[in-house]
């Protein structure tokens, strides 16, 4: 995204969660909480923020990318970020770290897609909350305003809490939560008032 770019009229919701209904008919977001990077007349971009791969650890991704490191956080896990260049890597990640490729993203949240993030990370130095994502979501111009139109998508505010809790169980309730609604009550049909 281009900062300098005039946006045009609407509700952008870069820094917001995007929490899947109930009904998500595309397996690969059912009950995804989804951070979004960027929203603009160009489309969208965003990380699922609740969905471990556990076939890949930190230090299987260390020792591919060859990036030595004394010791591993075993606590970093990768996630996946979404279905898109599922083989790049992004790190959303609190606004404390920064490098000449970070961009800031949201009220306290940034994102760096470059080696050297992971390389800090490796050496303890890096930022003092992060989530690790292989791929990303994205949404072309409009697309994402029409599934929301849909009854698709439900917006919550981001919070480092929720974004960058380790506890990957129950994220998507308590993110409905935040609503004050109870899971079990949404619907997916949509009403027009």
């Amino acid at each position: 995204m281009d900062s300098g770019e005039e946006r045009g009229a609407g509700p952008y919701l870069e820094g917001q969660l995007l929490v899947a209904m109930p009904t998500m008919a595309d397996q690969r977001f059912a009950r995804s909480v989804i951070y979004l990077c960027d929203h603009s007349d160009h489309g969208a971009m965003g990380l699922v923020v609740n969905k471990v791969l556990e076939s890949l650890t930190f230090s299987d991704l260390l020792k591919q990318l060859e990036i030595e490191a004394e010791t591993v956080d075993e606590r970093i896990r990768v996630h996946f970020g979404g279905p898109v260049e599922s083989a790049r890597g992004f790190v959303l990640h609190s606004a404390d770290y920064t490098h000449e490729a970070t961009l800031q993203v949201g009220d306290g949240f940034a994102l760096t897609a470059t080696i050297d993030v992971l390389k800090a990370m490796a050496e303890g130095r890096g930022p003092r909350l992060s989530m690790l994502a292989l791929g990303y979501a994205g949404w072309a111009p409009g697309q994402l305003d029409r599934e929301i139109q849909e009854n698709g998508w439900l917006t919550v505010p981001a919070d480092e809490e929720l974004v960058f809790d380790v506890a990957q169980d129950g994220k998507w309730e308590r993110a409905v939560g935040r609503l004050g609604i109870d899971p079990g009550n949404l619907s997916g049909v949509a009403g027009r008032a």
